[in-house]
């Protein structure tokens, strides 16, 4: 997404298997590692929403958005 783009926060509720969930908990533990103690200092809430963010930027939300046949139902 580019610097110079207006953006809008939007707190959304989401359906996502618990599946996903535990694998992002976990890749985020692993992407930051324990420390002396043996403790992961993640924010594993902020975890879920930059990974979300960053698949909708990486898959080109503009586009989807864009493109009428993502509103119309599938029959």
């Amino acid at each position: 997404m580019s610097d110079n783009t207006e953006t809008l926060l939007i707190n959304a509720n989401i359906e996502i298997p618990v599946e996903a969930l535990k694998t992002i908990v976990a890749k985020a533990k692993e992407a930051v590692g324990a420390d002396a103690k043996g403790i992961y200092r993640v924010d594993t809430s902020e975890a879920v929403n930059k990974i979300i963010t960053k698949f909708l930027a990486e898959r080109d939300f503009m586009d989807f958005v864009s493109d009428l046949t993502n509103y119309q139902e599938k029959s």
